[in-house]
């Protein structure tokens, strides 16, 4: 009898030891059910930039406000990077040396287009997942190449000397078809 009381309370034991460490789900542990597909799988396109972020709150405001931000913030990222190896263009046809002047006013306009022209930046996609008294919140950012580089284009027509040298690009006329795609675009939605 005393082994079977032993082995019963053992039992009763281990029961209670696995329903206590089962506990609810917290959001870092949420089914891959139920994160959008476009979150996992970020689109591609040549006018646009997407980005996917996420973001938890209490409040649902505050939750899609953060992923807002968190995905603009990958949108500028990704700007720099795009604009960056267009630099780098500019540089092996233009040179260096004698134009290093050139280059750090270029460099100038680069650093301003991403720290201020997100404004064209959008939510495409949002989803807001319940989780107890938090809200997680995805929203899929996009931002059209087009306006980045319209944006650029001005800054760097601001500029006289820098213009003048960068006109003959093949990097200028590059982006002056991918501004005129997007002016078509505009025009068509």
């Amino acid at each position: 009898m005393k082994k079977n009381m032993i082995l019963i309370l053992t039992a009763l034991t281990f029961s209670i030891l696995l329903i206590s460490c089962g506990g609810s789900k917290s959001l870092s542990e949420t089914e891959t059910g139920d994160i959008p597909e476009w979150y996992l799988n970020t689109p591609a396109s040549e006018n646009y930039i997407y980005e996917a972020a996420s973001a938890t709150s209490r409040d649902m405001d505050l939750a899609l406000n953060k992923a807002e931000t968190e995905g603009r913030a990958k949108i500028g990222r990704t700007m720099e990077a795009k604009i960056n190896s267009m630099q780098k263009k500019f540089e092996e046809e233009v040179g260096e040396g004698e134009n290093s002047e050139l280059l750090s006013q270029f460099t100038q306009a680069t650093k301003v287009i991403v720290s201020k022209e997100l404004t064209g930046s959008r939510v495409k996609e949002k989803k807001f997942i319940k989780d107890g008294s938090n809200w997680r919140t995805y929203v899929l950012m996009e931002y059209p190449i087009g306006a980045a580089q319209k944006a650029f284009l001005n800054k760097i027509k601001d500029n006289n000397q820098l213009y003048t040298r960068f006109r003959s690009t093949d990097a200028m006329k590059e982006m002056e078809a991918d501004v005129e795609k997007y002016e078509e675009w505009k025009k068509n939605n």
